[in-house]
């Protein structure tokens, strides 16, 4: 199902929608929020310069710090008394972003939501479990708040409590399921530990999975734990941009839709700035379109990825994001050589000898950075076997040599040793800067 005429329009009228509300939105932000105007005054740009939508890479990148920068409201154009909603990321790493919503931005957000719900074969008629975590983040929310415009029945169960999750998805019928996908993969794992078989035991035939990326051997690990007839996707967004709803997956599955008329996307190569053509590999940058709250202006997201402008089989004509291909600033250099996790996903999954969790961690010992990767058997009797361990380590080493160009360490455990997260999952931790 397609929830908006916007989706489907030739691009000569998307186009138009976007260069009106552009001009709208760089006038706003100039005349509603001092650090920006002070960001294009330092550039020599001014609203009447933007004359086409060549013309938005005139205009400065805003960053993650800007926000820091800012806290608490320093980004925000509008009064305190016209805002409906607050949300905040974790703040783990210093002070939380904070963002905010008017009654407007809150209807668009919302909308937009029940688009990239659609996309993902969402209907009137399910029962959907957010498993998201509830409070500032902006996911569970943002989920629950375009299932109910669908017209979907919505259980806010929130993380965590496995026993109380199951005897949900069971007792209510639950056909539709939000959460992260590696919460997804426990949920699933913990079910069949319990004797139940997901794909003839319960009704759950969709999965909505956002807050952390989904590579195609984790899909392919899902469809294993909760069956063939599982049909999930991932959604794409952030707080600053408003939440989930700037993309989605539809069923054609080649791609994630951006919701162009109300976000611009282009890619940079993140360490110039560097515009890049359609189809090059680089830094996601967002430009939000018609927000009143937090109007925000060529976003550096940190996330790679590529773009394509070719019409989908669904229907949608709007442009698509390949699956995210790492961050910018999580990609590790070992020994010289450029690493995302998801590079090691992709192996580790391919391996049926292992499970779908990983740790990775990086040190320096003699001066030379060592990485060592601690993945789950499947079956502990492998553990007997010193023979077979032996062998598999080395085909694990294999397929990442061949990948990553580079040696790693393996460490091979027991099922189920390895922590599980409720939320986004911690695969990486970097030592280097305590040793030699």
């Amino acid at each position: 199902m397609i929830w908006a005429k916007e989706e489907t329009l030739p691009r000569e009228e998307l186009e138009k929608i976007q260069l009106t509300r552009l001009k709208e939105t760089a006038a706003y932000i100039y005349e509603k929020v001092a650090p920006y105007r002070a960001k294009m005054d330092e550039a020599g740009v001014k609203p009447e310069d933007i004359q086409s939508l060549d013309d938005l890479k005139k205009l400065p990148f805003t960053y993650k710090a800007d926000f820091r920068d800012n806290y608490p409201m320093g980004l925000f154009a509008v009064d305190k008394k016209e805002l409906v909603r607050f949300h905040a990321s974790s703040g783990t790493t210093g002070k939380p972003t904070l963002v905010g919503y008017t009654r407007n931005d809150l209807e668009m957000w919302l909308n937009n939501v029940a688009r990239i719900a659609c996309m993902g074969g969402a209907t009137a008629d399910d029962v959907v479990q957010i498993s998201f975590g509830y409070g500032t983040f902006t996911g569970a929310l943002g989920l629950h708040g375009g299932l109910e415009k669908v017209g979907a029945s919505v259980i806010p169960m929130s993380s965590g409590n496995t026993n109380k999750q199951i005897m949900f998805l069971q007792d209510m019928g639950v056909t539709l399921l939000v959460a992260t996908p590696s919460y997804a993969l426990h949920l699933g794992e913990e079910i069949r530990r319990r004797g139940l078989d997901p794909q003839k035991d319960l009704k759950v035939r969709i999965g909505l999975f956002g807050g952390e990326g989904m590579t195609e051997p984790m899909r392919d690990e899902m469809h294993r734990v909760w069956g063939d007839s599982f049909f999930c996707t991932q959604n794409y967004g952030m707080s600053e941009l408003c939440g989930p709803g700037v993309a989605g997956e539809c069923e054609a599955l080649q791609g994630m839709h951006i919701n162009e008329d109300w976000f611009i996307p282009e890619i940079i190569d993140p360490k110039t700035g560097e515009v890049l053509p359609s189809g090059e590999r680089g830094e996601l940058v967002i430009t939000c379109l018609g927000k009143e709250a937090i109007p925000l202006i060529r976003y550096r997201t940190g996330d790679m990825t590529r773009l394509f402008y070719e019409p989908c089989s669904c229907g949608r004509t709007t442009c698509r994001m390949e699956n995210l291909s790492g961050r910018a600033d999580d990609m590790l250099v070992v020994r010289g050589v450029n690493v995302f996790p998801t590079q090691i996903e992709e192996v580790l999954l391919k391996i049926e000898e292992i499970g779908p969790h990983y740790e990775i961690l990086v040190e320096r010992k003699n001066r030379l950075d060592v990485m060592t990767i601690t993945v789950e058997l499947v079956d502990d009797r492998l553990l007997d076997s010193y023979t077979k361990l032996s062998a598999l380590e080395q085909k694990i080493k294999a397929g990442l040599k061949s990948q990553l160009g580079l040696a790693t360490q393996i460490k091979l455990v027991a099922p189920n040793s390895l922590q599980r997260f409720e939320g986004k999952a911690k695969r990486v931790t970097d030592l280097r800067k305590d040793g030699l």
